[in-house]
């Protein structure tokens, strides 16, 4: 069986340095090199992880604008290291990638959350995801 192709391996590199800058809260492009110095990651991954944790970066606060209003009862701070990252590269996507499928970015979000956080993290990033899908994008998921 292969295993997952560059794009889900740039989104799981992608979680993992945007994962340790919020832990050690440094700034997401001093994280990269640090991060992805353990992991052999194809070019076309790799490149395409650095454009994903860039364009979270760049729009951080317009994306956890979105996720807080799509997260009843839950302040972007509070959730889960991992959820919080999962929705971030998500919702860029939604936000800013119109040529990516909104069933493919939401599908490979619950992917990332079932491997990374578990059962619950699933159902709520798809919850969250749902609604800012169906507001940014007019689309359900």
């Amino acid at each position: 069986m292969a295993g997952p192709g560059p794009r889900r391996q740039a989104r799981e590199a992608a979680l993992q340095v945007l994962f340790a800058a919020d832990v050690s809260q440094k700034v997401p492009s001093e994280a990269f090199d640090d991060v992805l110095s353990s992991f052999s990651l194809p070019n076309k991954a790799r490149a395409r992880a650095h454009e994903l944790v860039s364009g979270v970066s760049r729009n951080l606060a317009q994306i956890d604008a979105h996720i807080g209003a799509s997260s009843e009862h839950w302040k972007v701070s509070r959730l889960a290291t991992v959820d919080r990252n999962i929705l971030r590269i998500a919702t860029y996507e939604l936000l800013f990638e119109p040529v990516v499928p909104t069933e493919v970015i939401l599908d490979e979000a619950i992917e990332i959350a079932r491997r990374f956080a578990g059962e619950t993290s699933r159902a709520f990033v798809n919850g969250v995801l749902d609604v800012i899908a169906r507001e940014v994008r007019g689309a359900a998921a």
